[in-house]
């Protein structure tokens, strides 16, 4: 024998290594053959604490009456009998599930040691009040025109440009101003439009705030120049 008493957690843990081992049917046990590795063990382990030997004694009287049973001639009435290995069977398959479920939660518990959740926060149940009305973007979004105006192209070219090229989405435009929220917590409204090429861009970009400020994904707080984006507890939408 390569193994020890000490290897297992009891009796059961060692009946199910020697089946296993023997590469047999839990439900076939051949009881002389695994009753004599079973106290092969047992002579080997003299050493043992006896409240431990206790346990490993009392299942191998277990296999000795069982092995005795199966040793019995059987009698024509008596071939309905319960099989004498069924009780040592029953008990084994449940040793077995709780042995599986130990382990899983085993590992669970591993992966999870080193992680830390965030507890939820309390959140407010107040209505969102918006103080912003539409004539307000609209006199920001002229300023932001007007302040643009000199980085644009003459009237002609720049009417020539938004003929030859494909309208801006609105749909992309508004990704692009959720994007920004990746980075920072507020968003100043005239920083929307520091990329905007012409004209096409800065008007896809003036309908996204208005579509993402009435679908209350966003809120604008402050005025004029100093107008900041946030996200509400609406942007999940």
């Amino acid at each position: 024998m390569d193994f020890h008493l000490d290897n297992f957690d009891g009796p059961l843990d060692l009946l199910l290594h020697l089946i296993s081992k023997n590469k047999v049917s839990i439900y076939d046990i051949p009881i002389a053959e695994i009753l004599e590795q079973y106290m092969a063990v047992l002579h080997e382990a003299e050493h043992m604490d006896l409240d431990v030997a206790g346990d490993f004694i009392a299942m191998a009287a277990q296999l000795v009456y069982i092995k005795s049973r199966m040793l019995l001639p059987k009698h024509e009435e008596d071939e309905a009998e319960e099989d004498p290995r069924a009780g040592l069977v029953e008990m084994l398959l449940e040793y077995q599930r709780l042995k599986s479920a130990t382990a899983f939660f085993a590992e669970k518990n591993e992966n999870g040691r080193d992680i830390y959740v965030k507890p939820p926060e309390r959140q407010d149940d107040a209505p969102v009040e918006y103080h912003h009305t539409v004539n307000d973007l609209i006199r920001a979004a002229n300023k932001m025109l007007r302040r643009t105006k000199r980085r644009l192209p003459p009237p002609v070219t720049s009417f020539q440009g938004i003929v030859g090229r494909e309208p801006v989405p609105v749909e992309g435009r508004v990704t692009a101003i959720l994007k920004r929220f990746l980075y920072r917590m507020r968003v100043p409204f005239m920083r929307l439009f520091d990329d905007a090429r012409n004209r096409s861009e800065i008007v896809a970009t003036f309908l996204a705030v208005l579509e993402l400020s009435k679908t209350r994904r966003i809120r604008l707080e402050g005025d004029g120049e100093e107008m900041e984006l946030m996200l509400t507890n609406d942007n999940t939408k």
